[in-house]
Parts: C-alpha cells; sequence; structure tokens
C-alpha cells in the first residue's frame, strides 16, 4: 500500500512536470534568441531599404559607443561608415547588394561615437516578402581588429623582408662589383668586350674575369668559375683572381701560372668543404710581322674557346685533359696555341652559357653554341658579346648559373693602312 501510495505521487509530479515544461521551454527559447541577439560576438542591424537603421543590437552599440535612439529611425547605415567608406558603398556595397541580393566579407570602417575607428568585415542580405518583394537588408558586421592588427603586423614584417632582401641585394651586388675588373685594359691593336649575367641576384656567383698588362708588350687574361654560390664562393674567387695576377707577374707561362693557383687552392680548400674552380689563363702576344697576336692558353678544367675567324668559319679551341683547379695537388694543365689574325674573334665563356636551359628541359648545349658561333662569324668583340647577351635573354628564367663571357678581336686594317 504504502509504495503504490508513493508511485501515485510520483505521476503525479510527473504530470506536473510535463504539464508546464513547454510553456517554460519556450520562455527559454525566447530570452534565449533574443539575448543572443543582442548579445551575439557580433554585431547586427537591419535597416529599411533607404538605409535607415530600424534595428541594431547591443553589441554594435556598445562596440561604436552609442544608445539605442541615437541610431534607430534617426541615422542611415551610410552615416556610420568613413568618407571612404560611404563613397565605396554607394558606388559598389548598395549596387552589387542591389542586384544579387546578398555580399559578403566586405572590409570597412565604421565610425565610433568618440570618432574613432573599428576595422570590421560586413555582409549584409536582402530580406524578401512572400512577393518576392525587398522588405529589409539584414547586415552582420564582425570586428576586425585583431585581423587588422595581424594585418599591420604581416605587412610591417613583408616590409621589413624587402628591406633586408634590398639591402642584401645591393650588398651582393657591390661585392660581385669587387670581384670583376672596374674596366678592362686597352690593349693596343686589340678589341676587347665582356660582360656579367647574374643568374639570381640573391647570391654571388664565382664566374671571374680579367685582362691585365705584364712584361712589355705582354698581356694575361682569364675567365673561371668557381664551383659554388654565396659567400664562400666569393672568397675562392677573390683568392682565385689574385692569385691569377700575382702568379702571372712572377711567371708569366700559363702552364706555371694554373699550378700556382691550383696550389693555393688545394692548400687552403682541402678539409671538409672543399672549393675548386675551373679556369683559362692566356698569354698575349703581339705578331709585329704578320699583325694580330699569338696566343697561349692554358686550362683547368674550362670549356673549350670559341675561335671565329675572320673567313666566316668557327670552331673550338679545347684544351683536351685539363683537371679542376684545387681538387688534385699536381693537376693536370692543357695547353692549346693560336695565331689570332686581323679579323679574328676569341671568346671565352662560363658553363653558364651552355647549361641554360631553352624550354625549360634541352640544354643549350656545345653544339648549339657552335653552330650560334658559325652563324655570327666573321665578328667582332663587341658585336659577339652584345649576341651572348641577347642570347640569354632569350632563355629567361632557363639561365640558372651565373654567366661571364670575355672576347677578344683583332681588327682588319683600316684602307690607309694597308695603303
Amino acid at each position: 500500500m504504502t509504495c503504490g501510495t508513493d508511485g501515485d505521487g510520483d505521476g503525479r509530479k510527473e504530470d506536473r512536470a510535463s504539464a508546464i515544461e513547454p510553456a517554460q521551454l519556450s520562455a527559454l527559447l525566447e530570452d534565449s534568441v533574443e539575448d543572443l541577439y543582442e548579445h551575439a560576438p557580433c554585431g547586427y542591424l537591419s535597416t529599411l531599404l533607404d538605409g535607415r537603421i530600424a534595428k541594431v543590437n547591443t553589441t554594435l552599440l556598445d562596440w561604436l559607443g552609442y544608445q539605442r535612439d541615437d541610431l534607430v529611425g534617426r541615422k542611415h547605415f551610410s552615416d556610420l561608415l568613413t568618407v571612404g567608406g560611404r563613397l565605396y558603398h554607394e558606388t559598389h556595397f548598395a549596387p552589387l547588394l542591389r542586384m544579387q541580393g546578398e555580399i559578403r566579407g566586405i572590409a570597412l570602417e565604421l565610425k565610433a561615437a568618440d570618432g574613432t575607428r573599428l576595422p570590421v568585415l560586413v555582409t549584409s542580405t536582402v530580406k524578401t516578402g512572400a512577393d518576392g518583394q525587398p522588405l529589409v537588408i539584414r547586415t552582420t558586421v564582425f570586428d576586425a581588429r585583431d585581423r587588422r592588427a595581424y594585418e599591420t603586423e604581416l605587412l610591417r614584417a613583408r616590409q621589413e623582408s624587402e628591406r633586408e632582401r634590398e639591402r642584401l641585394t645591393t650588398l651582393n651586388a657591390t661585392l660581385q662589383k669587387t670581384l670583376l675588373p672596374p674596366t678592362l685594359v686597352n690593349v693596343p691593336g686589340l678589341d676587347v668586350a665582356a660582360y656579367y649575367h647574374v643568374a639570381s641576384v640573391d647570391e654571388v656567383g664565382g664566374d671571374f674575369y680579367d685582362l691585365f698588362p705584364l712584361a712589355a708588350g705582354t698581356w694575361g687574361l682569364f675567365l673561371g668559375d668557381v664551383c659554388g654560390k654565396g659567400a664562400a664562393a666569393a672568397a675562392v674567387t677573390s683568392l682565385a683572381r689574385y692569385t691569377l695576377r700575382a702568379a702571372a707577374v712572377y711567371d708569366a707561362d700559363p702552364v706555371s701560372v694554373l699550378g700556382n693557383l691550383n696550389t693555393v687552392l688545394n692548400h687552403e680548400f682541402n678539409g671538409a668543404d672543399p672549393r675548386f674552380c675551373t679556369v683559362v689563363f692566356g698569354l698575349l702576344t703581339p705578331d709585329p710581322v704578320q699583325g694580330g697576336f699569338h696566343i697561349t692558353l692554358a686550362g683547368g678544367g674550362h670549356p673549350p674557346a670559341l675561335l671565329m675567324r675572320a673567313d666566316a668559319t668557327a670552331d673550338f679551341l679545347p684544351t683536351p685533359g685539363g683537371q679542376l683547379m684545387g681538387v688534385l695537388p699536381d693537376a693536370h694543365i692543357a695547353t692549346a696555341t693560336l695565331r689570332l689574325a686581323p679579323g679574328d674573334t676569341l671568346l671565352l665563356y662560363t658553363d653558364g652559357l651552355t647549361e641554360a636551359h631553352t624550354d625549360g628541359k634541352a640544354r643549350y648545349g656545345d653544339d648549339a653554341l657552335l653552330d650560334f658561333g658559325r652563324a655570327l662569324a666573321p665578328t667582332t668583340a663587341s658585336d659577339t658579346i652584345g649576341a651572348v647577351r641577347d642570347l640569354l635573354g632569350t632563355f629567361g628564367q632557363g639561365v640558372d648559373d651565373d654567366t661571364a663571357v670575355l672576347a677578344v678581336h683583332v681588327p682588319r686594317p683600316s684602307s690607309e693602312e694597308q695603303q
């Protein structure tokens, strides 16, 4: 009996709870919906079709520092915008909203009551009636202050990075200039031209060249390519360049000059980070009888020179068997001799030219360079360098290594000299 009475009591309690639950739930839902609107983490406002504010939530009022009566029925949405924002609203925002019925994620700035600016992202939609006619415009406003601060910091970091890159580019360019002669020496009876193509402004290349006087009536020239890029390659380039000049003054024999370079590089860079280079060194001596110049070339693992003759022929002048400078204590050095007659042109180059990619894949190659020389001959030093510059320009991004070229040409005698 007692158990039965308790059970009936429990049943009545459940009935009473179920009887009032829908009303309480409805009240709670209504309160939650209103509270969610008023205190949402974003701003809400509704405007009439002419832009007058009809409704605004507490969140947006707090952000802007207004009272509800300051805005509702008194101001238009455009009144809350800055001058630039108002112009954008009239020329872009409002027309697009009318055409599309919705516009999302537009960055604007709202003017607060105290005159400060609030960066926001705005999304607006047009609510229509059952007949499809527009009734009001509902707008959601997201606080973009954190985003603006992030963008500002990102912009500052980007600007600093660009300034740092500009400083690095300037430093690299300055360092690169110190590794090349400011001007090429004037050799009587010889025209000379050179060009250095920089593949990347972010790194110092390892190509180098020079032309300089030695004993009376002789000149030395060289062109080389250090393995690698950057400061380490620049250090080797500087050492190689000045070693070659000093060794040539002491003993101008090309084999002796390269032998000295090989000894220095092998001694200085034979540790955990070995450094080496390819190089060709030439000794020029005028031919007083027939005109032109006698040239002796010594090669240490360097690509062959390209000889373009006055008779419109062209061919490579190889120095076969020459080994890289700095790798072995006693590197083999190959030599070649020639007479550069009037009208002849000799081109020295680094492998950035032949290793360039013509279409993103295929290498330009030795055969193409030989065809290039045959089409160019007979030519002059300046015309040769100009043609090479144009050729490198056609490769675009296909030139991924610095390229140095040096051309020497013996001009033909003028008609008065021949007489």
